[in-house]
């Protein structure tokens, strides 16, 4: 007897079907959904950081590398070149101004010298040569003005004698003219002496103070050779140290080589090299700081070197007031250079958020501390430690300061541990 089979209403063509229908209806409402609210990341807590928004006193100032260098260095030159004859000290030792160094010999300098005390010493005696002629000369032409007046007199007596005698006839004219001819003679004689005596003593004052010129000039080379050759011996100019001496016995050095340098004792400075982008905001009378473990100490920019060597420009500071104690020539310091007084602010601790989000906006950690979402903030200011917040953040929030790199576009971090 024929049965009747029945047709199975869920075979596998079926199942398959609705399976695909299923699973695209799956994919659509999730599409929908992700796609309708924020993206969002499963960020382990480990792996960021968590930084606190405080509310703390904020400085302006950028770090530098300082070196501690003597406050006043003179570097010692040959003044005059030859050979180093005699080393009286050596390098690092402490001297008083006019200390000797070293001296050179030079034979050139030397000779020139004793040439020029010989040529003083000439001009000198032909001095007092030419002194004792003109006094001499002066004592004839007062003699012959001596005997001019003399002379003079007793003409002028003769002749008013027989001027007289004339008048009452007593002489005749022959004699009276005789004695007045020889009046007028000696009259005119004794004039002649006079102005002769008068040009003599212009000319002997003339001729003495020409001669004393020569001589003046003459002496002032003789002391300019002496200090030439007095500066043969190199001497300390300051009570300091020497330091970087170039020269040994034998050596010949030429004019204007460098020898050393004498560091002073007067203080220390500090010289530091700054980013030639802050160029434009360093100045004299900036103030820095040298941050210890119990004190920080204050500097003040005294010098600005505006000269740009490889991106930075030096600027040279003095510590105002107390110094460290134990500071060596030659030690590194770690400088604040402070562009800013410190003055009370929103303090965001610096981290790898800002390269993707150039701080306009952040990830701010919710109140459950299960998420975090992204906030416009606002930055002004900055230092190695600190962004100043104003605007976004309050005191007590929490924001996640750590690289965003891999986050992209998401809009909430999930924070999982």
């Amino acid at each position: 007897m024929d049965r009747k089979i029945e047709r199975s209403t869920w075979n596998s063509k079926r199942i398959m079907t609705i399976a695909g229908v299923t699973a695209i209806a799956a994919l659509v409402v999730g599409s929908i959904y992700f796609t309708s609210g924020k993206s969002k990341y499963n960020a382990p807590i480990d792996r960021i950081t968590i930084s606190e928004i405080k509310k703390g006193p904020f400085q302006e100032f950028i770090p530098v590398n300082g070196v501690v260098m003597p406050l006043t260095t003179i570097y010692l030159d040959a003044v005059q070149g030859g050979r180093v004859e005699e080393k009286y000290v050596e390098d690092g030792a402490q001297l008083k101004k006019g200390d000797p160094i070293l001296r050179l010999a030079n034979t050139d300098v030397e000779l020139s010298l004793a040439n020029s005390e010989n040529a003083v010493y000439a001009a000198q005696t032909q001095m007092q040569i030419s002194q004792n002629n003109a006094a001499q000369n002066t004592v004839n032409k007062l003699q012959t003005m001596a005997d001019a007046e003399s002379a003079f007199k007793e003409a002028e007596r003769v002749y008013n004698l027989d001027k007289k005698l004339y008048a009452q006839k007593a002489i005749g004219l022959q004699e009276y003219k005789i004695a007045e001819n020889t009046y007028q003679y000696q009259l005119r004689k004794k004039n002649l002496a006079a102005q002769i005596l008068k040009q003599d003593t212009l000319l002997t004052k003339e001729q003495d103070a020409q001669a004393k010129e020569q001589y003046r000039q003459m002496n002032s080379s003789l002391q300019l050779m002496r200090k030439e050759v007095a500066d043969l011996t190199v001497r300390s100019p300051i009570d300091g140290q020497l330091t970087a001496l170039d020269a040994e016995i034998g050596q010949n050095k030429n004019r204007g080589e460098h020898l050393g340098q004498i560091d002073g004792f007067s203080g220390l400075k500090v010289r530091a090299n700054v980013d030639e982008h802050y160029i434009s905001r360093v100045f004299t009378g900036l103030t820095a700081y040298y941050p210890t473990d119990d004190k920080s100490y204050k500097l003040i920019v005294k010098k600005v070197f505006t000269q740009v060597t490889s991106g930075q420009f030096q600027v040279d500071m003095q510590f105002a007031g107390e110094s460290p104690k134990g500071l060596r020539k030659g030690q590194t310091l770690q400088i604040r250079l402070a562009f800013s007084d410190e003055a009370p602010a929103l303090l965001l601790p610096k981290g790898g958020f800002y390269q993707q989000t150039g701080g306009n906006w952040i990830f701010k950690v919710s109140d459950d501390g299960k998420t975090a979402y992204k906030v416009d903030i606002q930055l002004n200011r900055q230092n190695p430690d600190y962004y100043e917040v104003t605007r976004g953040l309050k005191p007590g929030d929490k924001v996640i300061t750590s690289s965003y790199e891999n986050y992209g576009d998401i809009q909430e971090l999930v924070l999982t541990k």
